[in-house]
């Protein structure tokens, strides 16, 4: 078990890829911190886990407000006492080409993807400089390196997790804290359920491995770097695409 008794947040971990990370994480021994907006939608992802065996606790939060992360922060803490990983997980999508967008489209993304990055680790950073350890995994996106069409607003937010890794790669590096970032490509997930078949179909022509990704495959790369193995690790942006950009 490569993450035995590591004390792990995962937020938008109600659904796609925040459970199958918080599952992978149960899987590998953590104790998970499910965290999601709304009870129903961490029930499912706490169950999983506990069935997985993991020490598992369902925390109501939104990464927009520093007062709910505060508590979440304070309920890990009064239950294990530390915070080892953080996976910076939540996001929304609202697309449209440049001309179309709003200013509420625009400003809301940021205020998810990007300050709600912010907002989790610096809620976090307090424990993890404390203990003189501590790993914090950040959600990119391929689009946030190469852009993608109707998504000036999403790629903003991903390009600048990238560089917020960048930055606290150097600064907590030295106080024994990696920070890294994942830019996951084309995934099978809930969000895909509304697009033609015809859509995903040449969006799996794009990919040389022939496939859109699976959660798993993004899961599975996030247990890799919050464990030991990984513990040279820092300032690192890991493509999880299956070589879609090649």
């Amino acid at each position: 078990m490569r993450l035995k008794d590591k004390v792990s947040i995962i937020t938008g971990a109600g659904r796609g890829i925040g459970q199958a990370t918080a599952l992978k994480f149960a899987q590998e021994g953590a104790k998970v911190v499910v965290c999601d907006l709304t009870e129903a939608s961490i029930a499912d992802t706490v169950r999983l886990c506990e069935r997985a065996g993991a020490p598992t606790l369902g925390v109501v939060a939104n990464v927009t407000d520093m007062a709910s992360l505060r508590e979440m922060v304070s309920a890990t803490l009064d239950q294990w006492g530390r915070i080892d990983c953080l996976v910076n997980n939540a996001g929304i999508v609202a697309d449209a080409q440049l001309k179309n967008m709003t200013e509420e489209h625009f400003d809301r993304v940021i205020e998810v993807n990007l300050k709600g990055v912010f907002n989790c680790t610096k809620a976090v950073v307090g424990p993890m400089l404390e203990q003189q350890s501590g790993v914090i995994l950040n959600a990119s996106s391929i689009v946030g390196l190469y852009g993608n069409f109707g998504q000036t607003n999403y790629a903003a937010a991903k390009f600048g997790v990238i560089g917020m890794v960048k930055t606290w790669a150097r600064e907590l590096g030295r106080r024994g804290i990696r920070a890294n970032a994942v830019c996951p490509g084309f995934i099978s997930t809930s969000i895909l359920a509304t697009i033609p078949e015809k859509v995903i179909k040449a969006l799996e022509d794009k990919v040389p491995m022939g496939r859109l990704g699976k959660p798993e495959d993004v899961a599975n790369t996030f247990a890799f770097l919050a464990s030991d193995e990984a513990q040279y690790i820092n300032g690192a942006v890991i493509e999880v695409s299956g070589g879609l950009v090649i």
